[in-house]
């Protein structure tokens, strides 16, 4: 027999097995509680909505949709977003505190595995300490060690130093307008502890 009729022979035996162990493991699976099913194969689940309904929640999110966006969304959303619903109210749902806040932080580190150093430690540089400028627009513009030397000596405070920026800020704000709420009145209190002795 040729060679390349047995290794069609052998591939497509291989491929029936591998297709049939593939089908015997999967049909008798559930997701776990909180698993999202297969996108858009899920029953449906949550209330019926129009075309109507996404018109109102557009002013909401301050986006536009085209009337076909709106009718394709409105007749699909509660099998797209089913396993969405599921999580509160479906039958895989998953018991949610009320206080539980958002994550705010990620780690795509698998559970149990370690990566990084064992601890966090903060190391500064060792920038010798300068002479304090006269100016304050010398002392803005100075390096983060620099300024740390500084409090660390006790030649410049943290009140000082929030001051010097809060100024800045209520001078050049209009320009860069890097600032939401300027609360001049607040600032000074926090540097205070780090300044006692």
């Amino acid at each position: 027999m040729p060679a390349m009729t047995k290794a069609r022979r052998r591939f497509l035996q291989q491929s029936a097995l591998g297709l049939a162990g593939v089908a015997a493991g999967s049909g008798a699976q559930e997701p776990p509680p909180g698993a999202p099913p297969t996108f858009g194969a899920a029953p449906a689940v949550g209330p019926e909505i129009t075309p109507t309904t996404l018109a109102e929640a557009e002013k909401l999110m301050q986006v536009e949709l085209t009337p076909a966006e709106r009718a394709q969304a409105s007749a699909s959303w509660r099998v797209s977003l089913a396993s969405t619903m599921e999580r509160r109210t479906g039958p895989r749902r998953v018991a949610l505190d009320p206080a539980l806040a958002p994550a705010s932080r990620w780690d795509p580190r698998l559970p149990g595995l370690g990566a990084g150093p064992a601890s966090c430690r903060f190391v500064r540089s060792q920038a010798p300490a300068l002479p304090l400028p006269a100016r304050d627009e010398d002392i803005a513009f100075a390096r983060l060690p620099q300024l740390a030397r500084w409090i660390e000596t006790r030649a410049l405070s943290s009140e000082r130093l929030t001051r010097i920026y809060l100024r800045r800020l209520e001078r050049l704000q209009p320009q860069p307008n890097c600032t939401i709420t300027l609360t001049p009145e607040l600032a000074p209190h926090h540097p205070r502890p780090a300044d006692a002795p």
